[in-house]
């Protein structure tokens, strides 16, 4: 997939920072939602009603003659 991006969690100061742990916490919190949307659409697309549609559309292009 073309819209998979890459972050990289901050490097922890030897001393505790709260502002550090809320940028972290957020970008964590980013990346599942980032999951759960992936995983919703999958199981979407596995949907029987959209599985018939997709099938009929492809037995329908069977039949067009290429060339």
């Amino acid at each position: 997939m073309a819209d998979i991006k890459t972050v990289s969690l901050p490097v922890p100061s030897p001393e505790y920072s709260e502002g550090e742990e809320a940028v972290t916490r957020r970008i964590i919190e980013q990346a599942l939602e980032d999951i759960v949307v992936k995983i919703t659409r999958v199981q979407i697309m596995q949907d029987t009603l959209t599985s018939k549609a997709t099938k009929r559309h492809q037995f329908l292009l069977m039949g067009i003659k290429h060339g």
